[in-house]
């Protein structure tokens, strides 16, 4: 498989990637976090697989059904045919709450003659490190380990367990199942019993989509963005990632390669506003509420990123056997990166706060512990705006003055006096206004390279920056002026690569970028759209939408010659951002319950 080909499912709790031949080539569980069980994705051959095998007269169809993130692969000789259905069940009980277990459901249903195929059900539980072993217990397969961490899967089927354990041809006669648990079953599972949780999980996500806003134009691609970012959400704590998956390298046969199964403070702002924007206000409102859940006390330090459930410490491991994605080595768990400074995030989550005022109502005691915090805030951007930091993109090299992170805290303390505005507290609102001032003012001064007729990377520098396009949408400046436009069109010329942009193209930590930061596309598209250069901006988002995977999915990177798709995956940022550029194009038209979205 030469592009990242796999469609996900999910359940809000943990995600799977099915390749467009029908193999489970990645899966964690019980949660988006934990050890994957399926992890061919980073190591063809050890990695393990769930794979349904045909002959090559066989041809193969994957799409999604309507609405849905319910996958259906069909295989068809033209003769013989039947349809493969993967899901995870997920829907509403009669209390309110939601059924939504670690498992997966593999459907056959039977459409034509009577196909025949082999199983290949090859689990390889915590991500290969030890020997997992499968053994008939009579009701289910069960796998397990002997060495290291104690880990078990359990399988059910209305297949014999045996013909599945030996790789014998099965012939497809009735519709049948497959259930993969976490956790060993309490009652009987029968065929009817997975079709029913079948149809409540497509009527679930048929009722979600309902209530997603619908848009003249693009409906399609933001529909099934949308459902990645509800299929990147974590119910419980309310948390979205950035993505569902580890290490998938953002250039091939380098080591650029990170866990993406955290939750990104930078992303929050997004989230929330698109998300609201599509009318699911409990999802933004969810996540808000995780946002605001872990932000620390007084004296204690934000940090950029945070585990699906708040966690801290994201210390990082290499997985040194396995091969990495097409050799792509080393291959993580964790992410170092949550001990970088960065001075952007009080911007973010001050935004985030601003949005709370503006969307939801606030009860008197939670406007003043946000008051506190906003207070706590300006405080910290007051010491530390004047400092170098690694910057948005993580750099782990030296410190620099970056434009960005100078804007966002220019945007925390103008977010701050707008709260102020808002609470109609006057407090510290003049020397609010001198530290806003000063802070663009230094922006404006130090941020401008003249010879470039642009705003660049960091003060002092002639590299150019595809977040410096930012500075507009954060109300930093304005579409019309000279300083934007010039900026806008000078980031092109040297970003811009046969329709695909550059995040930089200076040396950072690991050498010059080689692929194509998905999101900093958008940015560009947005940008001159603004500017007032809308058709080819409209030109460059069709193509754009071109490079997505037979499904309409995104990763994090594109390859600038190939046009493969590279880096983590379904990245929830570059969905977010089609989402937000495709709203330019289209005029959104509230659908009935707007307000009611889960």
């Amino acid at each position: 498989m030469d592009n990242l080909d796999y469609g996900i499912i999910g359940n809000c709790k943990s995600a799977a990637l099915i390749s467009k031949t029908g193999s489970l080539d990645w899966c964690c569980l019980p949660n988006f976090d934990s050890s994957a069980v399926f992890s061919k994705i980073l190591d063809e051959d050890k990695g393990g697989s769930f794979e349904i095998e045909v002959g090559d007269d066989y041809k193969i169809n994957q799409e999604y059904l309507w609405e849905t993130n319910i996958l259906s692969t069909t295989f068809d000789n033209g003769t013989d045919s039947f349809q493969l259905i993967d899901f995870m069940p997920r829907y509403p009980r009669e209390d309110g709450s939601y059924y939504a277990p670690p498992d997966l459901i593999r459907f056959f249903r039977l459409i034509s003659g009577k196909p025949k195929f082999r199983i290949k059900y090859d689990p390889k539980l915590e991500y290969a490190k030890e020997e997992t072993h499968n053994e008939n217990k009579g009701e289910y397969i069960k796998s397990f380990t002997r060495e290291g961490k104690y880990e078990a899967l359990f399988l059910y089927s209305s297949f014999s367990l045996n013909d599945i354990l030996d790789r014998k041809e099965i012939t497809l006669e009735d519709n049948a199942y497959c259930l993969l648990g976490y956790h060993e079953k309490l009652i009987e599972q029968t065929l009817d019993r997975s079709y029913l949780k079948y149809q409540r999980t497509k009527v679930y996500w048929m009722n979600w989509s309902q209530k997603t806003t619908r848009y003249t134009h693009y409906q399609e691609e933001i529909m099934r963005s949308a459902l990645v970012l509800k299929a990147l959400s974590y119910k419980k704590s309310g948390a979205v990632l950035a993505a569902a998956t580890t290490s998938l390298p953002e250039t091939i046969g380098e080591e650029r390669n990170w866990d993406y199964r955290f939750c990104w403070i930078r992303d929050a702002s997004m989230v929330i506003k698109v998300m609201a924007g599509l009318g699911h206000i409990k999802s933004a409102k969810d996540f808000l509420q995780f946002i605001i859940d872990i932000i620390p006390h007084k004296d204690e330090k934000i940090q950029i990123m945070y585990g699906i459930n708040g966690e801290k410490e994201l210390t990082e491991h290499i997985l040194s056997h396995l091969d990495g994605y097409k050799g792509s080595k080393p291959v993580r768990t964790g992410n170092a990166a949550y001990i970088q400074k960065q001075n952007d995030i009080y911007g973010i989550l001050m935004e985030v706060i601003y949005q709370q005022f503006l969307m939801f109502e606030t009860s008197l005691e939670n406007s003043e512990e946000l008051w506190t915090v906003v207070r706590g805030i300006v405080m910290i951007v007051e010491e530390n705006w004047k400092k170098p930091d690694k910057g948005i993109w993580e750099l782990r090299t030296e410190d620099r003055h970056f434009v960005f992170s100078k804007l966002l805290c220019w945007v925390a303390v103008d977010r701050a006096i707008k709260i102020g505005e808002v609470l109609r507290m006057g407090i510290n609102d003049t020397k609010w206004k001198s530290l806003r001032e000063e802070i663009y003012q230094d922006i404006h001064d130090n941020g401008w390279n003249e010879e470039k007729q642009a705003y660049t990377q960091s003060y002092g520098s002639s590299d150019l920056d595809a977040s410096t396009l930012l500075m507009q949408p954060y109300g930093f400046i304005e579409a019309d002026d000279p300083r934007f436009i010039s900026t806008v069109q000078a980031t092109e010329r040297e970003l811009c690569e046969d329709g695909l942009m550059y995040r930089y193209k200076n040396q950072d930590d690991f050498g010059k970028p080689t692929s194509s930061f998905t999101i900093c596309t958008f940015w560009l598209i947005d940008s001159l759209y603004k500017i007032g250069e809308k058709k080819k901006a409209k030109d460059m988002f069709d193509k754009l939408l071109s490079y997505s995977n037979h499904l309409g999915l995104f990763s994090e990177d594109i390859d600038f010659k190939t046009k493969r798709l590279l880096g983590n995956f379904p990245q929830a940022y570059s969905h977010l951002a089609l989402i937000e550029t495709a709203a330019n194009f289209s005029k959104g038209i509230p659908s009935d319950n707007v307000l009611f979205g889960d």
